[in-house]
């Protein structure tokens, strides 16, 4: 049971795991995340942070633990539950409608908000145009978040890189998701477009105060905006800690630089 006063974390992860024939690709993960906080993910190449997010969105079935969201078990159930339960995210590899409009890009992961029928729907009924015009105001509102406001009308696939990685962020959070998981999303990015996802990002969970775990290999960005990191290698977790304690922990700097020292130490030996 909940002690009195303690708030049950928005995210808790028990000893989760998963293998895929004789590999564990990741290994007894744990880990939580409380309410507005922001925590990142990070490890080198094939650590098995997205792995991670698969499991926890329900596109893997963890071969052992389990995992809660605001208490609540999450095994078992599918992507869509697991979405409606408050768990949204974004995908290293863009995943928009391309052919789609902007708005109506967003306004496709409130649809399973809607209360009025086929009949509704058919015959174009008041009911229709009220929720309709409703559903069409939030998702400006996001889109205005995303600085992507006069944008509503383009088709996505249009969209400059960055635009796309923005609105994929607005299309999460129409689904009024309690934690949102952000895989790798400066990837791609210049200099300018992450500075404005960085406050964009910051914004969010600010206004909506929603729990934001993040991938991303742009280590600046990491240390300038996570609170807390957690790193993975080889589907292990081998630190945890603030910003500062992770830039100066030997066993994190060894495991994205240990593969360049085994070099230089071959070289050596061959000289």
């Amino acid at each position: 049971m909940e002690a009195a006063g303690k708030k049950e974390p928005v995210l808790k992860v028990q000893n989760l795991g998963i293998q895929f024939g004789g590999l564990k690709a990741v290994d007894s993960f744990n880990m939580e995340i409380g309410e507005s906080e922001l925590v990142g993910l990070i490890g080198p190449n094939g650590a098995g942070k997205t792995t991670v997010f698969n499991l926890i969105t329900g596109v893997y079935k963890p071969t052992e633990g389990s995992f809660y969201l605001n208490g609540q078990r999450m095994n078992g159930k599918k992507t869509h539950q697991i979405v409606d339960a408050g768990i949204a995210r974004t995908f290293q590899n863009i995943r928009l409608f391309k052919k789609m409009s902007v708005i109506d890009n967003v306004k496709s992961a409130m649809e399973s908000k809607l209360s009025y029928g086929l009949f509704h729907a058919v015959f174009r009924t008041p009911v229709y145009w009220k929720e309709e015009k409703a559903l069409t105001e939030r998702a400006k509102e996001l889109l205005k978040i995303v600085h992507l406001s006069g944008m509503e009308d383009y088709e996505a696939g249009n969209l400059p890189y960055g635009q796309q990685r923005r609105l994929e962020i607005a299309r999460a959070l129409a689904t009024d998701m309690k934690l949102l998981l952000l895989d790798e999303p400066a990837a791609g990015m210049n200099p300018t477009e992450t500075e404005e996802l960085l406050e964009i990002i910051h914004f969010i969970r600010n206004e909506f105060k929603i729990s934001v775990l993040l991938i991303e290999h742009d280590m600046s960005l990491v240390m300038k905006i996570c609170e807390r990191i957690l790193v993975l290698d080889f589907g292990t977790t081998i630190a945890i800690g603030t910003p500062e304690e992770i830039a100066n922990d030997t066993r994190v700097i060894e495991a994205y630089l240990g593969k360049e020292d085994e070099e230089v130490e071959a070289d050596a030996k061959s000289e």
